[in-house]
């Protein structure tokens, strides 16, 4: 999804999302968000207690992986899983195009995430990324650098796994922007037995339409997900892993597992990638 040019007619019913023009929202469409949110609730009012009682007990929690995956489905996304993910002692890089992404990938391996600040404020979403310890960065925080690779360090050893969407921010799922070093630098040295694996998500032929870019709102997004008719095709493609000593410096990790995620989304594009021009 790009943004309209000015001599563009606009039809209300899709607006311009990624100009910040959200579109109509049919009643119908209300009643299906509704629904969608009456589904989180109950899914919610199910696995938190039973998350809690868990740790209550410290014990290993399966609900928090459990839950967020059934709330990708209840979203719409009909998830299937490509390749083998590790179960801990990994570190996944992979492509971002929406907030889906984050509840797919923990349904398919329980990761924990580092996710962009604006995620913490978006409606249902911001509190369901908390549930897996999301460390929430910001782009503008030069400064907190620091803290949240110490942040990153810390989940690691508690959470076994970690995923980072080193682009900096969702694009349309036909692009693939350069990789941003600075949250790779926990792997400087890698932690001792931690491997890297880079993982591919795309949505094929509705990937622009579920994107999230442009100056579209969190908000904005997340209703125009809920109130979408029908469901929606998801892969979650995890590509072979390797280890970080192999590739000394978070800039040679970084750009060995951008190469593998494009060859990858070549491949199931069918067609080069293109340049990603919304912001």
């Amino acid at each position: 999804m790009t943004a309209r040019t000015d001599d563009a007619p606009l039809d209300p019913d899709k607006g311009d999302p990624a100009g910040g023009i959200p579109p109509r929202i049919t009643i119908a469409g209300w009643l299906r968000l509704t629904a969608r949110v009456i589904a989180m609730f109950f899914a919610a009012l199910i696995a938190v207690p039973l998350h809690y009682l868990w740790r209550l007990f410290r014990l290993s929690s399966p609900w928090p992986r459990l839950f967020l995956g059934a709330t990708a489905r209840i979203c719409g996304a009909r998830v299937r899983t490509v390749g083998v993910p590790l179960r801990r002692d990994v570190f996944y890089i992979s492509n971002h195009i929406s907030w889906i992404d984050i509840l797919a990938l923990a349904g398919a391996s329980g990761t924990a995430f580092v996710a962009k600040a604006e995620i913490r404020e978006a409606p249902v979403v911001g509190w369901l990324s908390t549930l897996n310890r999301t460390v929430f960065v910001s782009r503008e925080d030069r400064l907190g650098v620091a803290e949240q690779i110490n942040l990153l360090r810390e989940t690691i050893a508690e959470n076994w796994s970690i995923t980072v969407f080193p682009e900096g921010t969702t694009t349309d799922g036909h692009s693939l922007k350069p990789f941003k070093t600075p949250m790779l630098k926990v792997l400087e040295p890698p932690p001792a037995g931690v491997y890297v694996q880079p993982v591919m998500l795309d949505y094929g032929a509705v990937s622009e339409e579920i994107s999230w870019i442009g100056v579209e709102t969190g908000k904005d997004n997340a209703i125009r997900l809920l109130a979408r008719k029908g469901s929606f095709p998801m892969t979650v493609n995890f590509l072979d892993p390797f280890d970080p000593h192999d590739y000394p410096g978070r800039k040679k990790i970084a750009a060995e597992s951008r190469a593998r995620i494009e060859a990858a989304l070549v491949e199931a594009l069918g067609k080069p990638l293109r340049e990603f021009t919304a912001h």
